[in-house]
C-alpha cells in the first residue's frame, strides 16, 4: 500500500515518521515529516468479496503541524510528526494526540453524511433574508449528503517543553497524557491546555555534568499511578505517582550488567534504549537498543528474562555505521496482541519477528519488488562471511538507507503495519 499523493512521490516530507493503530484496529494512522497526518480504515467484509476484508484505504487526510521558528532561539521547528496516540472511541467521533518536536494536539475526526436544508433566515444561497419577506415558517429538513470526513483540532498543548517531545502516552484513566523530552516529563490534563505538571525533571544543575537523556516514556497499562521511561544509559526507571509528587526517585531500577568481553567504543551507544513498551497484560516491558530487544518482568530488576537478537552481524560493522550515523537509528518495537510475539525493523527493509514461546524468529522484507498483493513474504537470511547460499544475501550488500523504524501490530488480530521509509506496508496471516 503506498502513501497518498504520489504527485510529491520520494520528497522528504513524505518519509513516514509514525505508524499507530486505534484501539480497535479499524483505524490505522500514519504520521510523516511533512506534518501531515494520514488515516486509513478497514473495509467492511461483503459477502461477494469476503477476501477484500481487511483491505485499509484512506479514511482522512490533514496537516497536523505547521513548520514554525522559535525567534527567540533562533531556531526552526520541524513540523514533522514524533508520535501518534488513539484515545479510545466514546462516540461517533474519534480522537486521536499527535505531536512534532513543541506542540501537542488533540484531533477530533468525525462524519458528516446529512446537512440541514430549509433554513427560516437564509435563502438556498446562505444570504440572509430580510425578516419582513419571512411570512411562514417552514421546519429545517436533514438531507443525505456525500460522506465528508472533518478533522478538527480540539486542543493544542504548547509552551511545556524545552527540549525536543519523543513521546507521549495516554493513561489508562483516560483523563490525563504524559508527554517527554530529553529531560522532562510532564503530564497533562486533556481539558486544560495552559499548564501541566512536571513529574520527572533530570536536569542537572549544571548542564556539563550531564550524563544521560530520556528517550521513551509509557504508561502502565491498567495502572493509572505508574509509568515507565527509558534513558540513553540502557536503563529503565519505573516510577510511582503515588509515591510522591515529583517521580525523581524511581521505584524500580532496571539494568542490566554490561559483559566487560564485549567492552568497546560503541558501547554507551548501542546501549541507549529507543523504545520502551509495556505488554498488554502489564507483567512485562520491552526495550530495543541498536543490537537487541529485551523483555524484563516487573519483579526482577538486575536483567531481562528475555533477549533477542535483531542484527547481530551488525557488531563487526558498528565503525562505519558510526561514520554514516545509521547507529543513532531510533528504532521501535511493538508486541502482538496476546503478547507471544514481538516485532521490531532493521536495515535493507528487513524486519524482525521473535516468537516467545518457540524462540522461533523470522526476518521479513518489505519491498516493492515483493509487495504485490496476496503475495506470500519469503523469509529472508543474512550471511557473514564464508561462503553465501543462493537466498541469501550477504552482510556487505545491506542498503542501510533502507530502514523501517516504525512499525504497528493490530490490537487483536495478525495484521501488521510497517513503514518503510515513504511507503507503507500491511501485512495479514494468510486467511485460508
Amino acid at each position: 500500500m503506498n502513501y497518498p499523493d504520489e504527485s510529491i512521490y520520494g520528497s522528504k516530507a513524505d518519509i513516514i515518521s509514525t505508524v499507530e493503530f486505534n484501539h480497535t484496529g479499524e483505524l490505522l494512522a500514519t504520521g510523516d515529516k511533512g506534518g501531515r497526518v494520514v488515516i486509513f480504515q478497514r473495509e467492511q467484509e461483503s459477502k461477494n468479496q469476503v477476501h477484500r476484508r481487511g483491505e485499509y484505504n484512506v479514511y482522512s487526510t490533514f496537516q497536523s503541524h505547521e513548520p514554525e521558528f522559535d525567534y527567540l532561539k533562533s531556531l526552526e521547528i520541524e513540523e514533522k510528526i514524533n508520535k501518534i496516540r488513539w484515545l479510545p472511541q466514546q462516540n461517533a467521533a474519534y480522537f486521536l494526540l499527535s505531536t512534532n518536536d513543541k506542540t501537542v494536539k488533540l484531533w477530533k475526526v468525525s462524519e458528516r453524511d446529512k446537512r440541514p436544508e430549509g433554513y427560516n433566515l437564509k435563502d438556498e444561497e446562505g444570504r440572509l433574508r430580510d425578516p419582513a419577506t419571512i411570512t411562514t415558517l417552514r421546519v429545517p429538513v436533514l438531507r443525505p449528503m456525500d460522506l465528508m470526513v472533518e478533522a478538527t483540532p480540539r486542543r493544542v498543548f504548547a509552551n511545556a517543553h524545552t527540549y525536543h517531545i519523543n513521546s507521549i502516552s495516554v493513561n489508562s484513566d483516560y483523563e490525563t497524557y504524559m508527554s517527554a523530552d530529553d529531560l522532562r516529563i510532564n503530564l497533562w490534563n486533556f481539558e486544560i491546555t495552559n499548564q501541566s505538571f512536571n513529574i520527572v525533571d533530570i536536569k542537572p544543575a549544571n548542564m556539563e555534568e550531564l550524563t544521560e537523556v530520556i528517550t521513551a516514556a509509557e504508561f502502565h497499562p491498567h495502572h493509572c499511578n505508574t509509568f515507565v521511561y527509558s534513558s540513553s544509559k540502557g536503563t529503565i526507571r519505573l516510577c510511582d505517582m503515588r509515591a510522591s509528587a515529583l517521580c525523581d526517585r524511581h521505584t524500580k531500577f532496571f539494568e542490566e550488567p554490561e559483559d566487560p568481553s564485549n567492552r568497546s567504543f560503541f558501547s554507551e551507544i548501542i546501549s541507549s534504549i529507543s523504545d520502551v513498551k509495556f505488554s498488554h497484560s502489564g507483567r512485562y516491558i520491552m526495550t530495543r537498543d541498536y543490537l537487541t530487544v529485551k523483555v524484563w518482568d516487573l519483579n526482577m530488576e538486575n536483567r531481562p528474562i528475555e533477549t533477542y537478537q535483531v542484527h547481530d552481524y551488525l557488531r563487526s560493522k558498528l565503525c562505519s555505521l558510526y561514520e554514516n550515523d545509521c547507529i543513532f537509528d531510533k528504532f521501535e518495537c511493538v508486541w502482538n496482541g496476546s503478547d507471544s510475539v514481538i516485532m521490531t525493523g532493521s536495515y535493507n527493509n528487513f524486519f524482525r519477528m521473535f516468537d516467545r514461546n518457540t524462540k522461533r524468529d523470522v526476518t521479513l522484507e518489505a519491498s516493492r519488488e515483493n509487495s504485490k498483493p496476496r503475495a506470500i513474504l519469503k523469509p529472508r537470511k543474512v550471511c557473514v562471511g564464508g561462503k553465501r547460499r543462493k537466498d541469501e544475501i550477504s552482510v556487505d550488500s545491506l542498503d542501510f538507507s533502507k530502514k523501517i523504524l516504525h512499525t504497528a501490530w493490530h490490537p487483536s488480530e495478525n495484521i501488521i503495519a510497517v513503514a518503510a521509509t515513504n511507503n507503507l506496508y500491511i501485512f495479514q496471516d494468510k486467511v485460508n
